[in-house]
């Protein structure tokens, strides 16, 4: 690769001592991880000791070591007989090398900043997703913003306009809860089976990967309104974020003002960039989009202020000439993690396993049926059964090997019970044939062989078959209109 047009940072490009190192260490790399570079020896001792310069991807084993070196500095340390030790500790944990799961990306066809990263949920256990598989959805890539510069401007129908340092925020009390993030798009294939293809082996990440869980901390929204004062009349928000798109979206003061969050740290640690650091807008139970990333600006006022992320790409036409508009919460939603597509099963004990959420409060129940919905028998919910966030259950079963299907549904404290797609998409007249809040049941097909296969495959003509290969690039018909979820 020509040096001059390397688009890696320098500490990521390596160096001819870097080249030296890799072949001497005795391990992999996973596909799309990288390895910072290693330093070599020290006093004449260590010929062998290396610095990882690391993230979440490095997987490197421990170099081959002098065993009398490192007996003569630490006499009780345990060499195997060929001089392997283990990779020393750093400033950053590392996975092991046996463990490669990472997240899945659809780029846009024309801009490599613009993409949607989903999270491979099928490889999860419990609730919380790690920070660095949670889902991304971004249209301008991710601004790198020092906190010590920026603002946040809130004004309009209030009694006093403020301006807020970082430093202002954090002198807040501040609170932590588990939420589920979820984007408007995510499963929107349900919507178009019969016209747009779904592979048998589109599984989990592939169909519902845009939705994860998190613990985020930061100031309660209604600290900082009761700060400045809302004014009578004032009954909506303009949320505003610092990326190039400047995204922005109409918020009711009222959400403002029950369970929004600043949301500033993230699963312990402060949020990362592609999440909007140094803050970002959160509304438990509601879609992705008008979650501002980056938050700039809240600016009150008397009405909806129309923007086009929620006249042009968030609405949605209807075949009677209405249009579906601001509709923010979530329903109940739950699927079958395992098996899925991409797994394959024995006949016998099985744990049947998954994750269901809702914007509307707490998880009630979740029936799972092994015969394709003709019987259904109610699962286990893990603790912490918490409202708005995920909750893992559990189903044993024993397979006979016999070609049948699984499917989940949920109820959540509303009364409110994921329907079946049928019902789903018999009950909406779309001109455009739906794109944003299926929350459809997901049905998965078991084969005799063990392979497991998604039943939405078999709706779509074999014409219809004709689409790019999972990591191509593929625009959605959210991004052929310039949105942004």
């Amino acid at each position: 690769m020509d040096a001059a047009h390397d688009p890696r940072p320098d500490w990521a490009t390596p160096t001819p001592d870097d080249a030296v190192i890799a072949r001497k260490i005795r391990g992999r790399l996973p596909r799309r991880r990288f390895l910072a570079s290693a330093l070599g020896a020290a006093g004449g001792l260590l010929a062998g000791t290396y610095l990882a310069r690391a993230q979440e991807g490095p997987v490197l084993t421990g170099p081959t070591l002098d065993p009398d070196a490192i007996r003569h500095l630490q006499p009780d340390v345990s060499v195997t007989p060929d001089g392997e030790v283990g990779l020393p500790t750093t400033g950053l944990g590392i996975r092991s090398p046996f463990v490669d799961i990472e997240r899945d990306g659809l780029k846009d066809s024309t801009d490599a900043y613009a993409s949607s990263w989903d999270t491979p949920l099928q490889d999860l256990e419990g609730i919380i997703t790690p920070a660095y598989l949670h889902h991304v959805r971004s249209r301008a890539g991710n601004p790198i913003i020092d906190p010590s510069e920026h603002r946040l401007l809130v004004h309009g129908m209030v009694d006093r306009e403020k301006v807020y340092t970082m430093d202002d925020l954090r002198r807040f009390p501040r609170v932590s809860h588990i939420y589920f993030l979820e984007c408007s798009g995510n499963s929107d294939e349900g919507w178009r089976a019969e016209a747009e293809a779904v592979e048998p082996d589109d599984g989990v990440q592939a169909m519902h990967g845009q939705v994860s869980t998190s613990e985020w901390a930061g100031v309660p929204v209604r600290a900082i309104l009761e700060d400045v004062g809302v004014q009578d009349g004032a009954e909506w928000a303009l949320a505003e974020g610092a990326d190039g798109l400047r995204m922005d979206r109409s918020i009711p003061v009222e959400k403002l003002l029950d369970d929004a969050l600043l949301a500033m740290w993230q699963n312990g640690e402060p949020i990362r960039p592609e999440q909007g650091y140094p803050v970002r807008l959160l509304l438990p139970g509601w879609e992705g989009n008008p979650q501002i990333k980056w938050l700039r600006r809240l600016e009150l006022g008397p009405e909806v202020f129309q923007t086009r992320f929620e006249t042009r790409n968030y609405s949605e036409g209807r075949d009677d000439g209405q249009i579906n508009y601001l509709t923010f919460p979530w329903e109940a939603k739950s699927l079958i993690t395992f098996p899925s597509p991409g797994f394959t099963v024995e006949p016998g004990f099985i744990e049947i396993t998954g994750l269901a959420w809702s914007g509307g409060g707490r998880i009630e129940s979740v029936e799972v049926s092994t015969d394709g919905g003709d019987t259904w028998e109610e699962a286990r919910l893990d603790d912490p059964v918490l409202p708005k966030a995920q909750t893992r259950f559990r189903y044993p079963w024993r397979w006979d090997g016999s070609e049948t299907v699984i499917v989940s549904r949920t109820t959540d404290e509303t009364g409110y019970t994921q329907p079946t797609r049928q019902t789903l998409v018999e009950g909406e007249v779309y001109a455009d044939d739906g794109d944003y809040h299926y929350n459809g049941q997901q049905e998965w097909r078991l084969h005799p062989d063990g392979s497991v296969t998604n039943v939405l495959a078999d709706l779509a003509p074999q014409s219809a078959r004709q689409r790019p290969q999972r990591g191509a690039p593929r625009v959605s018909r959210d991004q052929t209109r310039g949105g942004a979820r």
